[in-house]
């Protein structure tokens, strides 16, 4: 039978400061080895004053996930890890309709983009991407997704450095069966086979 180490105590401190013995570096790199799916989290920003029809439409706001799970069948729930304080974590405190798209594994440049740090504007990022509006959210749903699904938010837990978003899924549909899905594993994204 194997045994465990002993905790650390006072006496041990933990490496790199972390009280619990882990290191950012030593948590990043046993992680980097879960392969994960590659979703594009999207919502619309609401308008400046729905009252007024003159006054300037919301954005189409989108952020590169990896951090995406199936929770429930019944009800259908599914949960997003938003880094806390992020320009989405923002949007969706205050709009609780948003959509995912599961990149297939042709769509790396729009993983790419959407996870970039210090983009340009999501407006000029969605320009030439082809999509179609969600009936229900109104956030852009990929063409040539895997799977596309439009949720409502039933709850939200601040986690550390992040907000999970637990989502009740309000439509679901396969506009694409071609090719496999994008992972991210190692760092990188990568493809199946």
């Amino acid at each position: 039978m194997k045994t465990l180490p002993a905790p650390l105590s006072p006496r041990h401190p933990a490496p790199h400061g972390h009280a619990d013995g882990v290191s950012n570096d030593e948590f990043r790199a046993a992680m980097s080895r879960l392969a994960a799916g590659v979703v594009l989290v999207t919502a619309r920003e609401p308008g400046l004053d729905p009252d007024d029809p003159g006054a300037p439409e919301g954005e189409d706001v989108g952020m590169t996930a990896t951090a995406f799970l199936s929770v429930s069948l019944d009800p259908p729930l599914v949960m997003v890890s938003l880094r806390e304080g992020s320009r989405m974590d923002d949007l969706l405190a205050e709009q609780p309709l948003w959509a995912v798209s599961v990149l297939a594994e042709s769509q790396r440049h729009i993983a790419g983009r959407f996870a970039m740090k210090g983009r340009i504007s999501d407006r000029l990022l969605f320009e030439d991407i082809p999509y179609v509006r969600g009936a229900v959210s109104g956030a852009p749903l990929v063409g040539g997704a895997l799977a596309t699904l439009e949720c409502r938010t039933e709850q939200t837990v601040t986690a550390g450095d992040h907000t999970l978003v637990i989502g009740r899924v309000l439509t679901a549909s396969l506009p694409s069966g071609d090719g496999g899905p994008l992972t991210y594993f190692r760092g990188k994204y990568r493809q199946l086979g």
